[in-house]
């Protein structure tokens, strides 16, 4: 294992002095990054991709979250919030994503301190050194970060003294097929095939109303969705739902009516319901491993014909979509420059994958951690947030908020305090078994 530098921040010198903290993603996690660099005085830039504060929730933002309020806001940024007289919402109600960044994440976004300090629509493609490669050593931690960015204006550079990585997972889906590859013919058909959780009952309902949709995943991603097509079925004559699993059974959706989260429990018992009264079909042990269109060499064919292994043999379904509710996966090719330490299986920093491993832990048996756990042979680069449990799928925000308190109070100096981490998560049923699964936000992981 590499050799970490835990030479604490302030003994530093040098060519990192009155340079920022970049922080990458402005999701939950990011903006409660963003809210306690601040409250310790330490400047830094916040860089979105998207248009819009939290653009990846928005996107699914019709989803209520499994998550009451009082495990969704972190608790600097709740300080700061209530010095505004900022109106907080009830501890024990159920938000939307929605809710969760217009009721949270925006009057967040919208403290001076954080706002004059936020980019938009900056897309990171990059992370190196200034004037390193990864294989120069030789002065690299005195060198400061280089951030390529990309915008509408074009692409130009920033320089960082330290990174933390908040983009998260959702821009980067896993693939429908269970080599991890994308099954042949994807580019055929991939009109007709949406991402996770699309908004079946709002703004997309005419692609899924009176139509027969396959949901590939075992996870509450897929189980939110397969909630509001049944729904949509009570609305519309002749819309068909067919639920492909890889295992037998889809262990990740059936937690324990033990579960503190009743929310998460509530989904599903509905979906085993909905199963057992045969208004949901089950395709199990099903691994697709093509795509084409339905109708053999006609480009205007209208449907997906999805064949897969099952058993000894293969098995071809027919549906009019497809919606991937496989999970996600961390994008790594922005810091391929970068010296990271990751766990070979799900993509974690290493000392942190034991920690998360879905084949033992649940959402709340996951142990507190923080700076020392994060760090990387990089120094002073951080992995945090949905990203930092790689293909892991049970996140959940708390354990992130504690995350980047922990690093915060690393980057201030305050050592003390980033090595005392305390987490108090909601006891769990069954999360995860295997294989990666879902969003990992508080209604999908």
């Amino acid at each position: 294992m590499t050799l970490l530098d835990l030479t604490p921040p302030k003994l530093l010198a040098s060519r990192l002095q009155g340079l920022p903290v970049a922080i990458i993603g402005a999701g939950p996690i990011g903006l409660a990054t963003a809210a306690n660099l601040a409250d310790r005085g330490i400047d830094f830039v916040l860089l979105e991709a998207g248009d819009r504060i939290a653009d990846s929730i928005e996107q699914w933002g019709h989803i209520r979250l499994f998550s009451p309020w009082r495990h969704l806001v972190d608790p600097v940024s709740k300080r700061l919030l209530a010095e505004t007289g900022w109106p907080e919402p009830p501890a024990d109600s159920l938000p939307t994503g929605a809710e969760l960044v217009h009721d949270f994440l925006i009057p967040l976004a919208d403290l001076p301190a954080i706002a004059a300090r936020t980019r938009l629509g900056a897309t990171v493609t990059d992370v190196s050194r200034e004037g390193m490669d990864r294989t120069r050593t030789k002065g690299r931690a005195q060198a400061p970060f280089l951030l390529r960015v990309a915008t509408a204006d074009g692409v130009e550079e920033l320089t960082a003294r330290a990174v933390i990585d908040a983009s998260g997972t959702y821009r980067t889906p896993n693939t429908l097929g269970s080599s991890g590859l994308d099954p042949l013919g994807l580019a055929e058909v991939a009109e007709l095939v949406s991402p996770a959780m699309p908004d079946v009952l709002g703004r997309e309902r005419d692609a899924f109303a009176g139509r027969h949709t396959v949901v590939v995943g075992a996870g509450h991603s897929a189980a939110n969705t397969l909630l509001n097509l049944a729904d949509l079925a009570d609305e519309v004559p002749g819309t068909r739902i067919t639920w492909a699993i890889r295992n037998i059974q889809a262990v990740r959706v059936s937690t324990s009516p033990d579960d503190e989260l009743q929310a998460r429990a509530s989904i599903g018992a509905r979906v085993v319901a909905l199963v057992a009264s045969g208004r949901i079909e089950v395709i199990d042990r099903f691994e697709i491993v093509r795509l084409a269109r339905a109708g053999a060499g006609d480009p205007e064919a209208s449907g997906v014909r999805i064949t897969g292994r099952r058993g000894d043999g293969l098995e071809t379904v027919g549906a009019d979509r497809v919606v991937n509710a496989t999970g996600f996966r961390p994008n790594l090719a922005m810091l391929r420059e970068i010296r990271l330490e990751l766990d070979e299986i799900v993509e974690a920093p290493k000392r942190l994958a034991p920690l998360i491993d879905p084949n033992v832990h649940t959402c709340g048996t996951v142990e507190p951690h923080g700076f020392a756990e994060l760090t990387q042979p990089e120094r002073d680069f951080f992995i945090v947030g949905m990203k930092s449990y790689g293909r892991a799928p049970t996140f959940l925000l708390a354990t992130g908020y504690e995350q980047v308190r922990s690093i915060s109070a690393w980057l201030a100096g305050d050592t003390a305090s980033a090595r005392n981490v305390a987490l108090t998560l909601p006891a769990t049923g069954v999360c995860s078994t295997g294989a990666p699964g879902a969003s990992g936000s508080n209604c999908c992981s």
